[in-house]
């Protein structure tokens, strides 16, 4: 079984995906021990000599300035813990849980926080034991970092609060704990605060959502060469040296993979030296690089940002090496909440896009020849014709979903936290837009496949026939009509898996 081990210098993405979808454990290496070790020792000192410091000795927040006797600072670290823990809603993913907790300990292992080892050790435990808290997906503002969530995760460490159950029940934490072997922690001076104080959940949620995107954003270009190849399209717009001409680095990728996709057809081969064919194709087929690599480019950015965030403390106070203690503003998540809404909006024209070829596809005044709504007995058949219905009405969704979470900030804690990030909606929305956009190309891959089985006996693609065998078990021939939610789930998960695309590139070599 693979074991990340948290070095003091932190993780990377893989290490995150092993832990957050996978079964990976999680330890920590003996530099990071003795790093936060280190850092303790500076605040047992500041506790030793007395000295006001934010969150050690004093309140939180608009609180900031309501000095706290020496006695009750560890009930004042329980305090915040249960009071923060405030969210409400439905539970989020464990994943998305599992990534937050593994960005905790990597926060604290960078000795910056002023936290006992065992603190880190304590979601280590939590992670290797399969114990996931129940963190409801309403709570956080993204400034001071994802507080509620992260209270949430914490007051577990205490026996304390919900833990998610085998089949998604809610259940009590301490019991789970004691399942698992586990026993509560006591929390000392400033350890509550460093619990819950960072980007931790909207980073979790980015770097999901930016490896989901990589994925999607290639089967993009994918189920577009199977739409444009079934509209007898053209493939000259997606050759190399007119994309050489405008340098964009993920236009070029996605024309390269859409112009390799459409070679060896001879469905393209039936009309290829016809120049009355068509003079020019419609924009959602002729322009599908510049959109899909523009969003490729967004992701690159957003990729940038994450990788950042991954290097950085990002606590209040934090405690630095030559002793001092400040305060910071580095849990504010306006770089990451700017990144997950640019990549929304990236992602929402994907699907946009893809939906417009579908509506193409399905219109026999626009499909070359295809049955209208690609069903052999259109009339008595409908076909695809609600599948594009339902494709519009996510394309609807997702434009809704595309507004910025980022601008909507509004002041708490009385004015003393007056400008927040929205970055835990911004990602956590970003996600949905993912998962609209999986559905979106599934319509995208239905629809493709059922032309280019429509233009039988000319034989398609590599890449259209290893679509076509993808779907075959559920979808079938053209013929009369069927059930077709399940084809359409069956379809989406075509599109979210490695399967397909692994095919294809046995067939045709890799893709961008």
């Amino acid at each position: 079984m693979t074991t990340v081990t948290i070095q003091p210098t932190g993780i990377t993405t893989a290490d995150l995906l092993a832990v957050a979808r996978g079964d990976a454990k999680v330890a920590l290496a003996d530099a990071t021990v003795a790093a936060m070790a280190a850092s303790r020792a500076i605040v047992d000192g500041i506790e030793r000599d007395g000295r006001p410091v934010y969150g050690v000795s004093t309140g939180f927040g608009a609180l900031a300035n309501t000095f706290i006797a020496p006695e009750r600072r560890a009930e004042l670290q329980h305090a915040l813990i249960r009071s923060h823990a405030a969210g409400v809603g439905a539970p989020m993913p464990r994943e998305v849980v599992r990534a937050m907790m593994l960005l905790r300990v990597r926060s604290l292992a960078l000795g910056r926080s002023g936290v006992r080892p065992l603190m880190a050790q304590a979601l280590v435990d939590l992670l290797n034991a399969d114990i996931t808290p129940w963190v409801p997906e309403h709570g956080s503002l993204g400034a001071s970092g994802d507080l509620a969530p992260l209270a949430h995760c914490a007051l577990t460490l205490l026996g304390e609060g919900w833990v998610l159950g085998p089949a998604g029940e809610r259940l009590d934490a301490g019991p789970a704990l004691a399942a698992a072997g586990l026993r509560p922690i006591a929390l000392a001076a400033k350890e509550g605060l460093a619990l819950i104080n960072g980007t931790d959940g909207m980073l979790g949620m980015l770097l999901l959502a930016i490896a989901d995107a990589k994925h999607l954003f290639t089967m993009a270009d994918v189920t577009a060469a199977l739409a444009i190849e079934a509209m007898l399209g053209s493939e000259r717009p997606f050759l190399p040296e007119l994309h050489a001409i405008r340098p964009h680095p993920g236009q070029s990728v996605s024309a390269a993979n859409i112009h390799r996709l459409l070679q060896g057809s001879a469905i393209m081969d039936s009309h290829r030296d016809n120049l009355a064919h068509a003079v020019q194709d419609a924009y959602s087929m002729r322009c599908a690089p510049q959109v899909a690599g523009a969003a490729r480019d967004t992701l690159d950015f957003a990729e940038t940002v994450a990788a950042r965030e991954l290097l950085s403390v990002v606590d209040n106070p934090v405690v630095l090496t030559d002793g001092r203690v400040e305060s910071t503003g580095n849990f504010h998540g306006a770089p990451l909440g700017f990144a997950a809404d640019f990549l929304a909006i990236a992602a929402a024209e994907v699907g946009a896009i893809a939906e417009r070829r579908v509506d193409r596809l399905l219109d026999v005044t626009r499909s070359r020849d295809l049955p209208a709504f690609l069903s052999p007995d259109a009339g008595v058949n409908s076909g695809l014709m609600i599948a594009q219905y339902t494709a519009a009405g996510i394309v609807a969704e997702n434009r809704r979903l595309a507004a910025p979470a980022s601008v909507d900030s509004l002041p708490t804690s009385g004015m003393q936290e007056d400008h927040v990030s929205m970055g835990w909606a911004a990602t956590k929305k970003l996600r949905t837009v993912l998962t609209n956009l999986t559905s979106l190309l599934a319509v995208e891959l239905l629809a493709g496949v059922r032309g280019l089985q429509l233009r039988a006996p000319l034989t398609p693609s590599p890449a259209g026939q290893a679509a076509v065998a993808a779907l075959a078990g559920v979808a079938g021939e053209p013929g009369p009509d069927v059930f077709l939610a399940p084809v359409m789930e069956r379809a989406a998960a075509v599109v979210a898996g490695p399967q397909l695309r692994a095919e294809i590139e046995t067939r045709i070599g890799p893709l961008g």
